[in-house]
């Protein structure tokens, strides 16, 4: 059922006046918010957490689903705000015609605290990186640097 949607339960109401019969009883619905998903219709969606290393080198994880949880694999190379569609796992459709779909929004996860291992580790990898990588980055850049000639 939907959030706002009214059942009318037809003779349940109060007795009418002089001995008449029942009116209808009518119950307005309001759905509670889940602690993870949101819904828009029958679609469900979902933020997922993932580590760098995962966004990187892709990863095999348990997605959460209204009954059990998923296997998913999270592509090599995903960015963040990516989103993924996994059909069937949302809200079935009140009048038929299937369920609705579950959409997993990728948010990659920065540590806020790095041992001094690891941040030489993470500034030897920003090194090594060269390329296609930070293309984007570079065309940024310049578009920065246009601005202020």
């Amino acid at each position: 059922i939907d959030n706002g949607q009214t059942i009318v339960m037809s003779g349940q109401g109060e007795p009418g006046p002089h001995g008449g019969p029942n009116g209808d009883l009518y119950i307005r619905v309001t759905v509670r918010s889940h602690k993870l998903f949101q819904r828009d219709g029958t679609t469900l969606r979902l933020d997922y957490p993932i580590t760098i290393s995962q966004a990187a080198l892709g990863a095999d994880v348990d997605i959460p689903t209204l009954k059990q949880p998923v296997k998913y694999r999270i592509p090599e190379g995903t960015q963040n705000d990516a989103e993924f569609r996994l059909k069937g796992y949302g809200i079935a459709n009140l009048r038929g015609g299937g369920t609705g779909d579950l959409l997993v929004h990728v948010r990659v996860e920065v540590p806020k605290r790095l041992s001094e291992k690891q941040k030489e580790f993470l500034k030897n990898l920003e090194e090594s990186l060269t390329g296609r990588e930070y293309e984007a980055k570079k065309n940024f850049l310049d578009k920065v640097k246009s601005l202020f000639n």
